[in-house]
């Protein structure tokens, strides 16, 4: 019998192209597995650039802490491939996951079918076997022609749309806006997070073609911390709340479309406090507290975070979260970076410039990363300390270095241990937390 990993490689071998977006082959698939997408539960669907995960966590936990269950379907995944699949509120188990890859495999007779689409068919077809309260699936890449677009949901979600996936989305805003209004279903509510002007006219448009209401936050409703609380504002309500357990204020805006779309969806408002204040989603603005870098930074007093954000839009949000802390506690802060070749490397350290002080570069094995030596020479172009690590522990270390020797003018200063943000990928990030 094949194991799991046996098998997952044997999908990559399927089809060419890791992503090809259209739906032929996977209503071909689904077809021939009876149709699971049919037999979800009520289904919220969710696309956007950033914040497509973190707006599904706040959801998955309101949700959750209404009593109810929720299947999830994520991507990519950060350590275990298993992440990308919640079985009624619980992570699915690798005998039920090699299970469904396996009938997906015999269900397809070795015809052509992405990696995504295979595993995007096998995540369907487990939630159509196994009771849960809803349904969560977030949108893969773009949305028209995602395959994920299968299914009629109860609600749409659309997080900030932003420039990202050039090489599949191109570098048109409006048509970006328009592939990814695609998820939009005739009559099904919209939720839309904060947008340009211009993408906030496209989505306008597309959901009037389906007939579809469609609520912004800002105009519609609206989210805003208050002191140590969050308040969720709209016409017919007014909600004093718990400061959600994600950081950043850009998360505070991701509450707010998760709010809206969960009183839309019958979650009570105690649930939806609740929820708030126990969502955990990794790699998001997360603390580093326990594993092997965590424990070399806290040896030396300092501070250690980690986001997967990989698009300039991410890294603004980043940025101003950075700087929210450095307000609070002034520290030397130092980036400990790695990205992939298709990203805008320079314009998501354009963010970072005058706020970081060093940008530490490394390799993301087994990916196609930038060139650490072309994030140094970005980092220097840029006013900052760019430096290239042989691995995550020698960055982790430099970083330290580093910023103890910044944060004092003489040697008789006293050291300020640094503030170190491991960022630009969601597969570094997975490398950080697997160490």
């Amino acid at each position: 019998m094949a194991s799991l990993d046996q098998v997952l490689a044997q999908l990559t071998a399927l089809h060419p192209k890791k992503i090809d977006l259209g739906l032929e082959r996977i209503e071909r698939v689904l077809k021939a597995l009876g149709n699971p997408h049919l037999r979800l539960p009520p289904a919220i669907h969710i696309a956007g650039t950033n914040g497509k995960g973190s707006t599904t966590a706040f959801l998955r936990a309101m949700v959750e802490a209404e009593g109810k269950t929720a299947h999830v379907y994520t991507s990519p995944h950060l350590v275990r491939f298993n992440e990308r699949i919640t079985l009624a509120s619980k992570e699915i188990s690798n005998s039920t996951l090699l299970n469904v890859l396996e009938r997906v495999m015999e269900a397809n007779a070795g015809q052509p079918l992405s990696f995504f689409e295979a595993t995007t068919a096998a995540a369907f077809l487990a939630f159509s076997e196994t009771h849960a309260d809803y349904a969560l699936i977030e949108v893969g890449l773009g949305g028209r022609y995602d395959a994920t677009n299968v299914f009629d949901p109860i609600a749409s979600v659309i997080t900030p749309i932003n420039y990202d996936h050039a090489e599949f989305l191109g570098r048109d805003l409006a048509k970006i806006a328009r592939e990814k209004a695609g998820i939009v279903k005739d009559n099904v509510p919209v939720f839309a997070g904060r947008q340009e002007d211009l993408v906030s006219a496209v989505l306008r448009n597309e959901a009037a073609k389906h007939r579809a209401p469609i609520q912004f936050l800002t105009e519609d409703f609206r989210a805003y911390r208050e002191q140590d609380r969050m308040v969720f504002d709209a016409d017919d309500v007014l909600m004093d709340l718990p400061k959600p357990a994600l950081i950043g204020s850009h998360q505070i805006d991701n509450a707010g479309v998760a709010i809206a779309t969960a009183r839309a969806i019958g979650i009570s408002d105690e649930a939806i406090g609740k929820g708030l204040s126990k969502v955990i989603w990794p790699a998001r603005l997360q603390s580093l507290t326990t594993g092997l870098y965590a424990d070399m930074v806290a040896d030396s007093n300092g501070e250690l975070w980690l986001d997967g954000g990989h698009n300039p839009h991410a890294a603004a949000a980043l940025a101003d979260a950075m700087a929210e802390l450095q307000d609070r506690s002034e520290r030397v802060l130092i980036l400990i970076m790695g990205i992939l070749g298709n990203k805008d490397a320079g314009k998501f350290l354009d963010k970072f410039t005058g706020l970081a002080s060093s940008v530490i570069a490394v390799d993301i094995p087994g990916s196609p990363a930038l060139a650490p030596e072309t994030i140094k020479e970005l980092a220097e172009n840029r006013g900052m300390i760019g430096q290239v690590a042989e691995n995550l522990t020698d960055a982790v270390q430099r970083a330290i270095n580093t910023g103890e020797a910044l944060s004092r003018e003489a040697v008789s200063d006293t050291i300020t241990p640094p503030r170190i943000l491991i960022c630009g990928s969601l597969y570094l990030a997975g490398q950080v937390l697997s160490a």
